[in-house]
């Protein structure tokens, strides 16, 4: 499925929605696109960035293993990355709608803690975005600049790695093909 023909009502049902996909696939703009459509419908969803969780440029799959204990728990501390490490701890509201996204969000193990979260009425959607990798680099050095750039490589390695022990593709509900 490609993303401009990407019916966001197809989630409407959905208590948790994971959205994973390499940097600059366009995660954070199609979960701000589907929660506005759920908030338009009345569900308020809440969003779970895996940005506030990683710790730091190296935290790739610290950040993604952290999902299932956030859910476990139902907050986390969120990671400033202007001072270089956790700040505030912030609650996600087990009576709200949820859409987890970012790198590393769709593992078996965060899957298996997004059904838990969601219980058993609840239904639980999965999303892998692709996109060219020359269109995702320049989005993501667009979107972050200077900041991303000198990190581009060693998060891409981080990316190889973590992609190929979980392949969360195989996982998910749909892949949506961004061009």
């Amino acid at each position: 499925m490609d993303a401009a023909t990407l019916d966001p009502g197809a989630f409407d049902e959905a208590r948790v929605l994971l959205v994973d996909g390499r940097s600059g696939a366009g995660k954070t703009e199609l979960a701000a696109r589907l929660a506005r459509r759920w908030g338009e419908n009345g569900r308020e969803p809440q969003t779970l960035h895996l940005d506030e969780l990683y710790p730091g440029w190296d935290g790739l799959a610290a950040g993604s293993r952290a999902v299932a204990g956030v859910l476990g728990t139902g907050s986390y501390r969120r990671y400033d990355w202007f001072a270089g490490g956790f700040a505030e701890r912030l609650a996600i509201d087990a009576g709200r709608p949820l859409i987890v996204e970012g790198c590393g969000a769709l593992t078996v193990a965060n899957l298996a803690a997004a059904r838990r979260w969601a219980g058993p009425a609840g239904t639980v959607r999965a999303l892998w975005l692709e996109c060219p990798p020359e269109l995702r680099r320049a989005r993501a050095l667009g979107r972050d600049g200077d900041s991303y750039a000198p990190h581009w490589d060693r998060w891409a390695a981080q990316e190889e790695a973590h992609y190929a022990e979980h392949r969360p593709w195989e996982l998910a509900d749909q892949i949506v093909r961004v061009r």
